[in-house]
């Protein structure tokens, strides 16, 4: 089943975002390899594609996983979430419709 993931950043953790993301990458490559990602990228704290020292608000990633636990702990071992960077990650199941 598909999920999305909704993190939102901490306030100030840009320096710590550009560090981690390596690592982050890293992992959705690995799920791409997979066939299992369907999309991923950050939320641009402002409304422009290079946000600069804005930086970001967080990521959306939707992914194939065989359960919601399963999914749920893959989101808890993201390096964002080890460098501080996201405050939270919602999991929510999620159902393609279009395209």
């Amino acid at each position: 089943m598909l999920y999305a993931f909704i993190s939102q950043d901490r306030p100030g953790t840009l320096d710590k975002r550009l560090s981690a993301r390596p690592s982050h990458v890293e992992r959705l490559e690995a799920l791409q390899n997979q066939g299992r990602l369907i999309l991923a990228g950050p939320h641009p704290a402002i409304d422009s594609e290079d946000p600069g020292a804005a930086g970001f608000t967080g990521s959306l990633v939707v992914a194939e996983f065989d359960s919601l636990e399963e999914a749920r702990q893959w989101a808890d071992v993201d390096p964002y979430v080890s460098a501080g960077v996201y405050e939270r990650i919602d999991v929510k199941p999620f159902k393609k419709v279009l395209p």
